[in-house]
């Protein structure tokens, strides 16, 4: 199917500001998928918050050159498909991961994060970073730790002091001296 001038700068235009408001992208061969396959992954993606796009090469070439994906350009080769994480970098490859697990025609061939092109064999790194609400819950942890070390310290001479009031008052009550 042939593309007018004017669809062409859409579709880089849309995959320009959809690239502009990720963090990372990941680029995997879908040679061999079927359509409904293809469908199963978007509606997947969809509910994850993750955008799937199927462009030209030379699109989404022109589309990523002003964006931190640039360095991606190199990679794009054959049939591809453009997975882009938009808050967590790594929602996009455990989406990819748990689906290449039941489709494995579905091969990543490149990953970029910051600039940065990762090797393919990063995704499972990537895939195990934790989510938003699990770093921040980590992070909350860390600064938790030294207060709650402090308090169990400044409570501890008062727990022991009760403990043995009421160690004394046990033997008492045993030997029969009130």
């Amino acid at each position: 199917m042939t593309l007018k001038f004017e669809g062409k700068q859409t579709i880089v235009s849309d995959v320009s500001d959809i690239a502009a408001k990720s963090v990372s992208l990941i680029a995997a061969e879908y040679s061999g998928l079927t359509v409904g396959e293809l469908t199963e992954l978007r509606q997947t993606a969809r509910k994850e918050g993750v955008v799937v796009r199927v462009v030209r090469n030379t699109l989404a070439k022109r589309a990523l050159e002003t964006t931190e994906f640039a360095c991606i350009r190199d990679k794009l080769t054959g049939p591809l498909v453009l997975v882009f994480s938009q808050e967590d970098p790594g929602v996009g490859a455990r989406l990819l991961k748990t689906f290449s697990k039941d489709h494995e025609k579905l091969k990543v061939t490149a990953l970029a994060m910051s600039n940065q092109l990762l090797p393919k064999e990063s995704l499972n790194q990537l895939a195990n970073l934790p989510t938003r609400l699990q770093g921040i819950s980590q992070v909350m942890s860390v600064m938790l730790a030294p207060i709650t070390v402090l308090t169990r310290t400044m409570v501890a001479p008062y727990t022991k002091l009760v403990r043995t009031v009421a160690a004394i008052r046990d033997q008492k009550q045993s030997s029969g001296l009130n």
